[in-house]
């Protein structure tokens, strides 16, 4: 297995981030989500590589096999073991992939590291621009949401996380449900992680102010998100985002749930290679065959021109 080291524990011991490193070429950085691990990007990980792509996904201090320190789960620390994975793998011309908790880590590294090494940043379902509701985000999330879940994860985390999953894949909204498996692979990600770096997490991604740090971003971005998310509101989410980002690319997938990595593992592989690439992102496909041509390819090309210019 392969480890990174990002820093020390308040032990003075080495705080270890796990990674998977395939194929060759440019290279992705995918972060993942709360309350999981590098490996829910399966269905990235196993295409991606196929494409003259170089796919790094680690696991976030606290989560799957990194190490699990008491301390450490602010973004400002978060963002720097981001910087040590780019630093360690000497990664040049990179795209950040930033998934729910995970956009947060991208916007932060943005601004904290003056975005080195990154040649651009795709948000999917991300918690970015500020997910509490305030007197100046009156279409956040109350903070009483967040309180409940760190109660309620000190109660029965087990239980806790996995009825989180069903929401998490659009359970009794989706005309096509995920499968029981899914629901029990999930699970098994988000089990390993430590009971203090799960609930820490959740005040941090609750609770972070990223509206500076999407100024920050000076490089092609692009912002997926489900129209029938219930975890990120897109109101909240990548609809308030991308507008504070210059050029960016917003997409939304219709009646999509916050779990587009497996809910839309085809859709988003093709958009995340389309992305890399330099060409704008389809608004939409006319079917979900993954080998599907894109719809409004010509208006899509003409928006991404004006954004690049």
């Amino acid at each position: 297995m392969n480890f990174i080291k990002a820093g020390q524990d308040d032990h003075g011991k080495d705080i270890q981030l796990h990674y998977c490193d395939y194929g060759q070429g440019n290279p992705i950085v995918l972060i993942h989500g709360w309350p999981l691990s590098g490996a829910s990007w399966e269905y990235q990980l196993a295409e991606l590589p196929l494409h003259g792509i170089r796919v790094i996904a680690y696991d976030r201090r606290g989560f799957g096999l990194s190490s699990k320190p008491w301390n450490g789960y602010d973004y400002d620390t978060l963002a720097d073991d981001l910087k040590a994975v780019l630093d360690e793998l000497d990664l040049q011309n990179v795209t950040l992939v930033g998934f729910s908790m995970g956009g947060g880590e991208v916007a932060r590294y943005m601004s904290r590291h003056n975005g080195a090494r990154v040649a651009r940043v795709a948000f999917i379902s991300a918690v970015t621009p500020f997910m509490l509701k305030t007197a100046d985000n009156p279409s956040g999330v109350d903070k009483s949401t967040f309180d409940d879940m760190i109660t309620n994860l000190g109660k029965d985390r087990f239980g806790f996380l996995s009825d989180f999953g069903k929401k998490f894949y659009g359970q009794g909204v989706l005309s096509h449900p995920v499968s029981q498996g899914v629901l029990d692979w999930t699970a098994m990600l988000a089990f390993p992680a430590s009971p203090r770096a799960t609930s820490q997490c959740v005040k941090s991604f609750g609770e972070t102010d990223f509206r500076r740090d999407m100024g920050a971003i000076n490089v092609p971005a692009l912002f997926i998100y489900g129209t029938s998310d219930d975890i990120v509101p897109p109101a909240t989410g990548a609809e308030a985002a991308a507008p504070m980002v210059s050029g960016a690319q917003l997409v939304a997938y219709d009646g999509e749930p916050h779990g587009l990595l497996i809910t839309s593992k085809d859709r988003l592989n093709r958009d995340l290679l389309t992305f890399v690439s330099g060409q704008p992102v389809p608004d939409y496909y006319d079917s979900d065959d993954a080998s599907a041509q894109p719809v409004r390819e010509e208006n899509n090309a003409a928006r991404f021109e004006n954004q690049t210019r």
